[in-house]
C-alpha cells in the first residue's frame, strides 16, 4: 500500500480484534493501539457488570480513538474498536477522514466459543447478544473490508492484508 492507512479493526466482542490488531500492525509496519485502553473507567465498570454501553457512554471513547487516529494520519496505524454502528464509524471518520475499517466477521458459535475460552477480559459473553443486536455491517460507501475470522490468527491477518491491498488498488484505479 502506497499511503499508510489508519486501520480500525472492528467487530463484535470475541472476533479477535485484540489478537489480529497487533499482528496486522506488525505486517503493515505501523503502530498499534488497543481500543479498550481508550475506555473511561465508568465504561469498563459497566461492561464488567454485564451492562451494555449506551451511545452516550461510547462518545468519549470514540472521540479518544478518533484523536489517536487523527494523530496517526499520514503515518499509519492500527487501532481496535468495536465500531458497531454506522454512526460510530462516522464519528471516527469525522476525526480522521482517511480511516479504513477491517470488519472481523464470523459464525456466532465460533465467536461464543472463543469468548468462553479467553481469560482476563472484562467483557462477559452475556453481552454478545447486545453486540450482535447493535451491529451494523459496513455499507458499500464505507472504506473498508470484511474478513472472516475462521482459521488461525496468521490466516486471518493474511486475509486482512490481501483485502487491504485489493482495496488500495481499487481506490487508485
Amino acid at each position: 500500500m502506497s499511503t499508510p492507512y489508519v486501520v480500525v479493526v472492528m467487530g463484535v466482542a470475541g472476533t479477535g480484534k485484540t489478537t489480529i490488531g497487533p499482528l496486522l500492525a506488525a505486517r503493515l509496519g505501523v503502530r498499534y493501539a488497543e481500543g479498550d485502553d481508550f475506555h473511561p473507567p465508568a465504561n469498563i465498570a459497566k461492561m464488567t457488570a454485564g451492562i451494555p454501553l449506551e451511545d452516550e457512554d461510547r462518545r468519549p471513547w470514540l472521540d479518544a480513538i478518533g484523536a489517536w487516529a487523527h494523530r496517526r494520519e499520514g503515518l499509519g496505524g492500527v487501532v481496535s474498536s468495536s465500531a458497531l454502528k454506522r454512526d460510530y464509524r462516522d464519528r471516527l471518520r469525522a476525526a480522521a477522514p482517511g480511516i479504513v475499517f477491517v470488519h472481523l466477521v464470523g459464525d456466532r458459535g465460533l465467536i461464543e466459543d472463543r469468548m468462553a475460552h479467553r481469560r482476563g477480559h472484562f467483557m462477559p459473553s452475556a453481552l454478545l447478544d447486545s453486540q450482535f443486536a447493535t451491529l451494523q455491517p459496513l455499507e458499500p460507501d464505507e472504506a473498508g473490508v470484511a474478513v472472516n475470522v475462521s482459521g488461525s490468527p496468521e490466516d486471518i491477518t493474511d486475509r486482512a492484508v490481501r483485502a487491504l491491498r485489493d482495496l488500495a488498488r481499487s481506490s487508485e484505479a
